[in-house]
């Protein structure tokens, strides 16, 4: 008959319940698996198969699982987590950006739909690039590549009193401001069409005043705008990749 003593015990749960604890978090957090519409049950599964599998590779600290420094490994995990899944949907927030900022230049900014990533209103322009990005990221396997990370950085920051130091901190605020630049990378093209549209009817309004440019013009832009959209598309999928990228190699950053 298999006997186990009390430490065994510990150090076999101990190594199932931090890889959890770091994997649920960046899940709870990460874009697509921290959607509203998936369902807490099937992270939670998730979180419980990735920390199965990866579990056995995981090297622990002798310690003490009901005590102080069990309790600082955890929350350590916790923010290791939340920081990756936050690095991540930064690209994510960055492309919703840009669609507001378009639909802002549209005319489109009054049109709101609900989100079904994060589950408020956004404008349709916005939504509509962030669902464009989502299947974008499922069919380039970025939600295997998410795994694959969290595999890894078992081996690269290892489970232990060490967790995120001051510089992966620091690259991550610095990581932060790619919501700004990422969402004027990818919209400035079509706020630079429809800025030469509204140019176009300044001039129109200066050489024949007696145009009603309201009656005329909002038509004319949120057809123009339309097109814009639709050829913008291409330019928006390539610089999510290139966000995407940069994102990954971020977490190899914070990872080491």
């Amino acid at each position: 008959m298999l006997t186990f003593t009390s430490a065994e015990i510990t150090t076999l749960i101990a190594g199932y319940f931090f890889p959890f604890v770091r994997v649920g978090a960046c899940l709870m957090v990460a874009p697509v698996f921290g959607a509203s519409y998936v369902p807490a049950r099937m992270r939670l599964v998730l979180a419980l198969a990735i920390a199965a599998l990866v579990a056995p590779l995981v090297t622990l600290p002798a310690i003490e699982l009901l005590s102080v420094e069990s309790a600082l490994i955890t929350v350590q995990q916790i923010v290791i987590g939340v920081a990756l899944g936050f690095a991540l949907q930064i690209v994510f927030d960055a492309v919703g950006l840009a669609g507001q900022l378009l639909a802002n230049s549209v005319g489109l900014s009054f049109a709101f739909n609900q989100d079904p990533l994060r589950g408020v209103s956004t404008p349709v322009v916005g939504q509509l690039y962030v669902l464009l990005v989502v299947l974008t990221f499922l069919a380039l396997d970025g939600h295997l590549a998410l795994i694959e990370t969290l595999a890894d950085g078992f081996d690269t920051l290892p489970i232990g009193a060490t967790g995120l130091g001051t510089n992966a901190l620091w690259s991550l605020i610095l990581w932060s401001g790619q919501v700004v630049y990422g969402a004027l990378a990818v919209a400035l093209p079509g706020m630079t069409a429809m800025l030469v549209v509204n140019l176009a009817f300044g001039v129109m309004s200066r050489a024949a005043p007696t145009l009603n440019l309201f009656a005329v013009g909002f038509p004319v832009t949120l057809a123009f705008g339309l097109v814009v959209i639709l050829l913008s598309l291409p330019s928006v999928q390539s610089g999510f990749v290139q966000l995407a990228t940069d994102a990954f190699a971020t977490l190899a950053v914070l990872l080491r």
